[in-house]
């Protein structure tokens, strides 16, 4: 989506709302495309005092693989993103300030470009996972774990009593 903002350059508290949805599915992050939902964007363009102040608001469900036990779950993903927005630079270039095109931004591709940079690295199906054991495979959110614990050869005897 690309918006028109020439009505609110010269216009002091003047603002633009907007609201769209993208479909990011073919977003490959190793193999996966975890956006199930199509990503909603909502945000505003407002003119402060003369400049111009970009906000919006990423939303989605992400289908995730968790990082302990390998349980696939979905878990919501929120993003804020806010720049501002010039006709041209004075100076040095500034990556808080894009510059737009014609008196146009496009909103589509800066959506696109923040749900990819701020994708989680980790994902864990709950905060508290227990994760795999390492012996036998085990989840050990779900069960214990089957290994057999290895006896200290000091103990051995001690352990072959147990055992009758």
């Amino acid at each position: 989506m690309v918006l028109d903002v020439k009505r609110v350059i010269n216009t002091p508290g003047g603002r633009i709302p907007f609201e769209f949805s993208e479909d990011f599915s073919d977003v490959d992050f190793g193999g996966v495309c975890p956006a199930v939902r199509p990503v909603l964007v909502v945000g505003q363009v407002q003119n402060i005092a003369g400049m111009l102040r970009l906000q919006m608001e990423l939303s989605t469900t992400l289908s995730s693989v968790c990082d302990r036990c390998g349980t696939q779950f979905d878990s919501a993903f929120q993003h804020s993103f806010e720049c501002m927005l010039a006709e041209e630079l004075e100076g040095e270039e500034n990556d808080e300030i894009l510059l737009l095109d014609n008196d146009t931004v496009d909103l589509s591709e800066l959506a696109r470009e923040a749900f990819i940079l701020n994708m989680p690295t980790k994902t864990l199906c709950r905060e508290d996972c227990k994760g795999l054991c390492s012996g036998c495979g085990a989840n050990l959110n779900v069960e214990k774990c089957r290994c057999r614990k290895e006896v200290d050869p000091r103990l051995a005897s001690l352990a072959k009593l147990l055992e009758q």
